[in-house]
C-alpha cells in the first residue's frame, strides 16, 4: 500500500529558549517540514512570507511578546554600493567564485570550525560537529549550491556560502570565512558577490536572514542599500534603522492559529506529478 503525505502543510511551534540575538529574552519558532515533491514550491512561496530554511524544514520567528526579528532582503535594482562596500569588493578581488553541489568537505568543516571559535564560540552552533555540519550543507531537499570563495594564487579556501535558489532570487542560507582576515570584510564581500550573482541571473532578490533592531551581529544588514523587511505580513523598504525599536510588547504577536491563517499557500496540487 502505498501511503502519500498531507497536501497541506502542518506547521507546529517550538518550545520556548533563550534568544540569541537579544539577552534576556525568549525565542519561539513557527515550522514546518520541507519535504515531498511540492518542497521548492512550498519554499518559495513561505520565503516570500519572512520563513527561512534550516535543512528539511521551514520556520519562521514567533515570540510571544517580540516581534523585533524580522525577515531581510536586497531589491536588487534599488542596491548601490557605499564607498566602504566597494572597497571591500577591491579588497577581495584576489579571490575566485566556485559553485559547488551542497556536498560538505573537511577543509568546509575545518575553516566552519576556525569562523565558529573565533566569531561564535558561545553561539548555538558552537558544538556542532562534522555530521552535523554535513547534515547542515547536505539535507537539502531544493536546488541548492555551496558557493565557495577560493585565492587565485593559494587555493586556499577563504569563504563559503550556503545558497539556496529560490523562484525570485537567491537566500543565503549560511555563510562562513576565514575569521584572521577581519580586516578584509569578508561578510560584506559574500553579500556584494551574491547581489552580482542575482543580478547577471536576472532575479530581484537576495534573502539575507533576519534583521533585528538592537542585535549588534545583525547591524551590518542594514548598511546595504535597497534593504527590504516583513512584517505585518508585507515586505516594507528599510527606513531609518534607528527608527525601529526592540521593546517587547504583550499584545505584539498574534496568536498562533491567527498566524497560520494568514498563511498564503501554493496551489500544491498543481505541483504534484
Amino acid at each position: 500500500m502505498r501511503h502519500t503525505l498531507p497536501i497541506a502543510p502542518q506547521f507546529y511551534v517550538t518550545a520556548p529558549q533563550p534568544c540569541p540575538y537579544l539577552e534576556g529574552r525568549m525565542e519561539r519558532k513557527l515550522f514546518t517540514a520541507l519535504q515531498g515533491d511540492n518542497a521548492t514550491a512550498l519554499n518559495d512561496a513561505l520565503s516570500q512570507q519572512g520563513f527561512r530554511r534550516s535543512q528539511n524544514v521551514l520556520y519562521r520567528p514567533s515570540c510571544t511578546d517580540c516581534t523585533a526579528c524580522m525577515s531581510a532582503r536586497i531589491d536588487v535594482s534599488k542596491f548601490q554600493s557605499t564607498k566602504s562596500q566597494r572597497r571591500a569588493a577591491r579588497r577581495n578581488a584576489h579571490l575566485m567564485r566556485r559553485a559547488t553541489s551542497p556536498w560538505a568537505t573537511e577543509e568546509q568543516f575545518e575553516l566552519f570550525r576556525r569562523y565558529l571559535d573565533t566569531r561564535h564560540a558561545d553561539g548555538g552552533m558552537a558544538d556542532m560537529d562534522v555530521f552535523e555540519f554535513a547534515a547542515m550543507i547536505e539535507e537539502t531537499p531544493i536546488r541548492s549550491r555551496v558557493v565557495e570563495y577560493t585565492d587565485r594564487e593559494t587555493d586556499a579556501l577563504i569563504g563559503v556560502c550556503l545558497t539556496d535558489m529560490l523562484e525570485d532570487g537567491l537566500s543565503m542560507v549560511y555563510s562562513f570565512y576565514d575569521p584572521e582576515q577581519s580586516r578584509a570584510s569578508l561578510g560584506t564581500y559574500l553579500i556584494l558577490d551574491h547581489i552580482e550573482i542575482a543580478r547577471e541571473a536576472g532575479l530581484p532578490y537576495v534573502y539575507l536572514g533576519y534583521w533585528v533592531p538592537g542585535s549588534a551581529k545583525m547591524a551590518y544588514k542594514a548598511k546595504f542599500s535597497g534593504l527590504e523587511i516583513h512584517f505585518a505580513n508585507q515586505w516594507h523598504p528599510m527606513r531609518d534603522p534607528e527608527e525601529f525599536s526592540s521593546d517587547t510588547h504583550p499584545l505584539s504577536t498574534p496568536p498562533i492559529a491567527e498566524q497560520v491563517a494568514n498563511i498564503s499557500l501554493p496551489d500544491l496540487r498543481a505541483h504534484k506529478f
